[in-house]
């Protein structure tokens, strides 16, 4: 665990979350805000780069200058200096962004509890839990740029969050970000095309003996497959489960919530909802938290998904024993024609 001082400024080069190395670094949210005013004025030299052979070429930009003059992205961002920089509204609170690394582990376990709603959204509803965000590799995606999905959303509406493109580097297969008590700033409507920025956002969590905010927010990347039907082989299979159970388990020194999550790498990465589902129940059941799977106003997926859950129990479906590479022996299950006809029907 690595800190400022909370009641001063940056006097010292922040250590980075190279991959490979679990390690936590933690800022008070005064601080947050004048690397992000740094970011915003793009007095970054090192990262103007996109050349494969630069110093940086493994860490996401970070400077401001991607972003059009009229984006939508700025006006939030604006916000949360705004606040920041002004003596009567500073914060007060601290932020800690940690990269945990999967290692081996061993364990048999049932189905965790299930709750599927078609209504509401992961950072309102799900308020308390573990919220999943459909990262990218490179933490924030195109929120610096023209993106407008799932992760890029969530960055927008919590600024801070943006500061992790500074010192987290490309994240690796089993490898996941955890960022502790960042504080929503915005509230907004719609999504991609259809986003629209609905105002400032009074965010009444509470706070932890650290003076962080009771909110926890999980990156976790999916594979991003160009034809569909590839995420069906048990490679490909494995590498998800590994990837959600090196975010769904719990680590010391944290309280382990349920988890609050969704079309985990759907949409443009092409993932199936209906696999992804069982894939992240699946790891949940091996990390003993409970679930809640969001599917954002797809009423029938919400359906399709609990004959799914129920049809899992009535056949006895459990967590294997796993081997170094997290080899579950329910994905037998997953790829049988009983699974594929309750998978593929209307």
């Amino acid at each position: 665990q690595w800190s400022f001082d909370a009641l001063h400024t940056l006097d010292k080069a922040i250590p980075l979350l190279r991959k490979g190395q679990s390690a936590a670094i933690t800022l008070s949210q005064v601080q947050i805000s004048c690397l992000l005013a740094n970011a915003f004025f793009c007095t970054f030299p090192h990262r103007n780069t996109s050349s494969p052979n630069a110093e940086y070429s493994g860490y996401p930009s970070i400077n401001f200058n991607r972003l059009k003059k009229k984006s939508l992205h700025c006006r939030p961002s604006c916000i949360i200096l705004k606040k920041h920089l002004s003596k009567s509204t500073q914060p007060k609170g601290l932020v800690t962004f940690e990269r945990e690394c999967l290692t081996a582990a061993v364990c048999k376990a049932n189905l965790s509890k299930l709750h599927i709603t078609s209504e509401g959204q992961i950072e309102l509803e799900g308020k308390g839990m573990l919220q999943v965000d459909f990262a990218n590799s490179l933490i924030g995606g195109g929120v610096l740029g023209s993106g407008l999905l799932q992760e890029e959303i969530l960055f927008v509406i919590n600024p801070e969050l943006i500061v992790a493109r500074l010192f987290t580097e490309k994240l690796e297969d089993n490898e996941c970000l955890i960022i502790t008590g960042s504080q929503q700033f915005s509230s907004y409507l719609g999504f991609g095309d259809s986003f629209e920025w609905a105002g400032p956002y009074e965010d009444q969590s509470e706070r932890d003996e650290w003076a962080r905010r009771k909110t926890k927010i999980l990156a976790i990347d999916a594979m991003n497959f160009r034809h569909s039907v590839d995420q069906y082989r048990m490679r490909h299979i494995t590498r998800e489960l590994n990837k959600a159970y090196c975010g769904f388990k719990g680590y010391d020194g944290h309280e382990n919530p349920d988890i609050a999550t969704g079309k985990w790498g759907c949409g443009a990465f092409n993932g199936d909802p209906q696999l992804k589902a069982l894939i992240q129940l699946m790891a949940a059941a091996k990390a003993k938290r409970g679930l809640a799977f969001f599917t954002f106003g797809d009423e029938n997926l919400k359906q399709h998904l609990q004959r799914i859950y129920e049809l899992m129990f009535a056949e006895g479906i459990t967590v294997g024993e796993c081997s170094q590479d997290m080899q579950f022996s329910f994905l037998q299950f997953l790829t049988s024609h009983h699974f594929k006809a309750c998978i593929f029907s209307s």
